[in-house]
């Protein structure tokens, strides 16, 4: 249905996730990929949706100039916990920090995505709260060991063992937490291609 609207336009997603590309392929989206390396750096005042807001806009600006049908689409996401953000971990020692700190606690996790036009930048995010049980360290160590936590923001994918044993409730939008809120890209390219 949305590429009714699209056919005029040419959608590019700057991500290489493979659950990023899934989900745009569910939406009935065409697409291309075309991903440019971006150091994710970010000022260290900004909090929250901030940080998200500002890395999705870093990596739309390495797309420099767009042709006028063309709309680019970059994201981030980030866990907001005990007032800090946790990015994806660089070791597994840090992983299971991680995971240990969000233990019988909620924590918000955090999606921005930036689309880009010739003519106009649009940035926005959605933030939904997730409840861990209290983990056990032998649960941390056999799921750290056994998936890929350090190219996950916060060390776990709610779509993994992880999630399956030991999320006890969702406040929010389910694909937030998987990096990308759906409904709003879905709203928002209706709304680009009308314009």
């Amino acid at each position: 249905m949305i590429q009714s609207f699209l056919n005029n336009h040419t959608v590019i997603l700057a991500s290489g996730s493979p659950r990023r590309h899934h989900f745009f392929k569910e939406l009935g989206i065409d697409f291309k990929i075309d991903v440019r390396e971006v150091e994710e750096i970010y000022p260290e005042h900004l909090k929250r949706e901030a940080i998200s807001n500002y890395l999705a806009e870093l990596k739309a600006e390495a797309f420099n100039i767009l042709n006028p049908q063309e709309i680019v689409i970059t994201s981030d996401t980030i866990v907001w916990h005990n007032e800090k953000a946790l990015g994806k971990p660089k070791t597994l020692d840090e992983a299971k920090t991680m995971l240990q700190s969000m233990s019988n606690q909620t924590h918000e996790v955090i999606t921005s995505v930036c689309f880009k036009t010739a003519t106009k930048i649009i940035v926005k995010h959605h933030t939904t709260q997730v409840t861990f049980k209290t983990l056990t360290d032998q649960e941390i160590e056999y799921y750290v060991e056994t998936h890929q936590p350090l190219d996950k923001a916060g060390a776990y994918g709610i779509q993994e063992w992880i999630g399956y044993i030991g999320i006890t409730s969702i406040t929010g939008s389910f694909f937030t937490v998987m990096g990308l809120p759906t409904h709003i890209v879905y709203e928002t390219l209706i709304e680009l291609a009308k314009s």
